[in-house]
């Protein structure tokens, strides 16, 4: 790796990690409670990227991945949103339906952090494998939200290049046929989702 490679990616980190870039890894749960809460979403089977930005800067600070298939999960590697009642199994996410779906958004949208929205309609088939596929792939560590994502986007046959870099990873994946962009702001956000708060009423940093 170069000098300023090596730079870029030091300063990445160092930008995740006050970002929130990671969180106390909560004890994972049984499958009691992930088949107690799983939600099937009637529609389309679809994959959803979450890409966080600064809105000063415009640079990256959280990479998710939702995915509806059989069901519908949220992949939140090392991210900090918790929601009582909602099962997690090493940063998958169970039970999104779509009010969890806009707390989720709610939660990381504030006036110093706005979202893309990036969803690309797939098969059952493809939709199913890639949860699988983060079911699988165990708690990403802290700061590597983009470099876990994007490779398990290309294990399951995405056009996407391995990063480290959130805003990297969102530019590859809107580039795939197929895919529609949405940006989500403070103008535009519906903020009424009962967003879970930090101690002291204070909301939570983005994750990841």
């Amino acid at each position: 790796m170069g000098i300023r490679r090596l730079a870029a990616v030091i300063m990445l980190f160092a930008a995740l990690a006050l970002a929130g870039c990671a969180k106390p890894n909560p004890p994972n749960a049984d499958a009691t409670e992930v088949a107690r809460a799983a939600y099937a979403d009637p529609g389309q089977p679809m994959i959803t990227l979450f890409t966080v930005r600064d809105a000063r800067s415009d640079g990256g600070a959280h990479t998710g991945l939702m995915i509806s298939g059989a069901q519908r999960v949220l992949w939140d590697p090392a991210g900090s949103f918790v929601m009582p009642g909602m099962p997690e199994v090493n940063d998958v996410l169970f039970g999104i339906t779509p009010r969890i779906e806009k707390v989720y958004i709610d939660y990381h949208v504030r006036p110093e952090y706005y979202m893309i929205r990036q969803d690309l309609p797939v098969d059952r088939a493809t939709a199913d494998a890639l949860i699988a596929l983060v079911r699988e792939d165990g708690r990403a560590p802290a700061a590597t939200c983009a470099r876990t994502t994007s490779r398990i986007l290309r294990t399951a046959g995405f056009d996407v290049g391995r990063t480290w870099f959130p805003v990297a990873l969102m530019n590859d994946f809107g580039a795939i046929p197929g895919v529609t962009t949405q940006r989500i702001d403070v103008s535009n956000v519906d903020t009424d989702h009962n967003v879970i708060f930090g101690t002291g009423g204070v909301p939570l940093p983005p994750g990841a």
